[in-house]
């Protein structure tokens, strides 16, 4: 697995931290981790990088990890440190591949960077808060008291991602399931009954904090918020994956998806969760972009 990571500067002088997976010389997939997260996640994805001839290349959002925070971010201005990652990699059509948080950010890239960007995946990826259906119901506790907690705001939500991000900073293999409680179902502890998985998945939680929570709270903020794109408006294609036995973004969020982006192509896998639908399904996920790259 060739893993490298680097720090480099933004045009507006900020620092991000990218990560890189896989030859150069195959073609550039842009994944945006999940929330929290960091460059890290890139790992669950290595098998992908042995098949349809893929380079992986994410960044840890800003406030994550080493990547100076950019308070008040919207979702669509992530776009600008995918393309300051690429620019810097010499890379210049790419698809993005966004997990859980990283979904909405993914279709920023699909509605925003053309054409650059020739499709998109959303992977459990949530949607606008103004959909037309209850955002939170089917979550687990944890997610419905945050999601309270920050339509709210305030002192009582700063504590409350202050002390997640104090607690996943001392994410370990042993404790990671626990930290995630009652937002994993039985499939997503079945995938983590591997170790490899389990250690991708801590290793990721402690470089998210590893300087702040505020990367943490600024997603939250960011998808409560205007995202800068209309879904609806996207000419790429697009893909979308979800799974019924997810409990960090249920299934409404993917179907409601399936009907509002214009060339959504969706992939409903019922005995899957918000982990497992990645892990149990990355060959034929792999295959699906190579696929792609070579139809356009």
């Amino acid at each position: 697995m060739a893993y490298q990571e680097s720090l480099i500067t933004g045009p507006d002088g900020r620092e991000v931290e990218i990560a890189t997976l896989g030859s150069p010389e195959g073609r550039t997939v842009f994944f945006h981790h999940g929330t929290p997260g960091s460059t890290a996640l890139v790992k669950s994805l290595a098998a992908m990088t042995e098949r349809g001839d893929l380079f992986l290349v994410t960044t840890s959002r800003p406030g994550y990890g080493r990547s100076t925070r950019r308070e008040g971010r919207s979702v669509a201005a992530q776009v600008d440190d995918v393309r300051t990652a690429l620019d810097h990699l010499g890379r210049d059509t790419y698809v993005s591949v966004g997990w859980s948080g990283g979904g909405p950010h993914a279709l920023a890239c699909a509605a925003l960077d053309t054409p650059h960007c020739l499709a998109a995946w959303s992977l459990a990826g949530v949607v606008p808060i103004d959909a037309d259906f209850d955002w939170t119901a089917g979550m687990g506790p944890e997610n419905i008291e945050e999601f309270r907690l920050a339509l709210e705001g305030g002192a009582a939500y700063e504590a409350h991602m202050a002390e997640a991000g104090a607690q996943f900073a001392d994410a370990t293999p042993e404790n990671i399931i626990e930290l995630f409680g009652g937002l994993l179902s039985d499939a997503d502890k079945t995938a983590l009954a591997d170790d490899d998985a389990r250690a991708t998945l801590a290793e990721s939680c402690r470089r998210a904090f590893a300087t702040s929570w505020r990367g943490f709270y600024d997603d939250d903020r960011a998808f409560f918020s205007a995202w800068g794109f209309d879904p609806a408006a996207i000419t790429v294609p697009v893909s979308v994956w979800y799974g019924d036995q997810d409990l960090m973004v249920p299934p409404t969020h993917g179907a409601w998806l399936g009907r509002h982006v214009p060339r959504a192509t969706v992939h409903h896998v019922p005995a899957d969760g918000h982990i497992s639908v990645i892990s149990n399904h990355l060959g034929e996920l792999a295959d699906e972009i190579a696929r792609t790259f070579d139809s356009l």
